[in-house]
């Protein structure tokens, strides 16, 4: 006899709407398809999230709490103040690599102005650690005498996450304007040093 195992049948419906969701879109996913891919029903569905909307914004949560889960993995509190600004910078621009998933999901979000993740009760506070930590990080800097004063860390992180999100997320239009294949090995590793060094050269004393 099955025993009915409600954290697994959530999770395999986050799964299901998170490919869902990623390859159509809010509008455009249905729930009797994510129905269909989780082996859940309707009933389940509306039992675990509420609404559509509901499942939409338990997607984007965790999309964005696994991102954030794995930074606190690399231990820059640990690091000296430039080889942890590098290494959260190489992170950044990792998590993007392979991730249309997240890109997509990150795109539908904003064409609808955030309109779901203004909903959230976690989003800012999953984000308010990462913030002290490029603070904690900048701050160490100054006091080495490696970083100049002054750097706000919210717009510090805009500009780590921009340049990395925006090679990702236009990579086919740019591979074919500027005749290159942006999606080889070679082309991701040139961009990921040069991202790196951009950002560093940005904050150096």
């Amino acid at each position: 006899m099955r025993t009915r195992d409600p954290e697994r049948t959530r999770g395999n419906i986050l799964a299901a709407a998170t490919v869902e969701f990623s390859s159509r879109g809010f509008a455009g996913a249905s729930i009797d398809a994510i129905a269909k891919r989780s082996g859940a029903n309707r009933r389940m569905i509306y039992h675990y999230f509420g609404s559509k909307r509901g499942l939409w914004l338990a997607v984007l949560e965790a999309a964005y709490e696994r991102v954030r889960t794995a930074e606190l993995r690399l231990h820059l509190e640990q690091l000296a103040p430039e080889k942890a600004m590098r290494a959260l910078v190489a992170f950044t621009f990792d998590s993007f690599v392979g991730e249309r998933t997240f890109i997509n999901l990150l795109n539908s979000e904003n064409l609808h102005q955030a309109r779901h993740l203004k909903g959230s009760t976690r989003i800012k506070t999953m984000h308010s650690p990462l913030i002290g930590m490029i603070q904690d990080i900048l701050d160490k800097g100054v006091a080495a005498g490696v970083f100049r004063s002054g750097i706000d860390p919210a717009q510090l992180w805009i500009s780590i996450a921009g340049v990395s999100f925006f090679y990702f997320s236009n990579i086919f239009t740019l591979s074919v304007i500027l005749d290159r294949d942006l999606m080889s090995k070679k082309q991701i590793a040139e961009r990921r040093a040069h991202v790196v060094d951009l950002i560093l050269a940005g904050i150096r004393a």
